[in-house]
């Protein structure tokens, strides 16, 4: 469930405004999105993907945090903006297709020159 969008590191882009399938944000006067229907997260991490600043923390428990972490904690930990980073989405960031090694993955992928 979305838990925290960094007023620090959002560009005001919206991205994850216009991607999330259920409405979750609303954008705010400054630019900056907020999170107005929380309740509605279905925990797809689709805006943390797309984040390009990686400003978004969606936790991985269908519930709301009792206790959300501070921006702070979440950047020590290294969870703000990591799912993006699973993913390889980003400059300098390896790929999940780059790593798999399923035997049938170069029928699907392009050939490697």
């Amino acid at each position: 469930m979305i838990e925290l969008v960094s007023t620090e590191r959002c560009v005001g882009c919206t991205l994850c405004v216009k991607v999330c399938p259920t409405n979750v944000f609303d954008k705010g006067p400054d630019g900056i999105p907020s999170i107005a229907r929380q309740e509605d997260c279905q925990t797809c991490f689709i805006c943390e993907a797309y984040c390009p600043v990686d400003a978004l923390y969606v936790s991985p428990f269908d519930l709301p945090l009792e206790a959300v972490p501070t921006e702070m904690e979440l950047v020590e930990a290294n969870l703000l903006g990591s799912w993006r980073e699973t993913l390889g989405w980003g400059k300098g960031r390896t790929t999940l297709a780059e790593l798999d090694t399923t035997p049938f993955i170069d029928r699907i992928l392009p050939a490697r020159r």
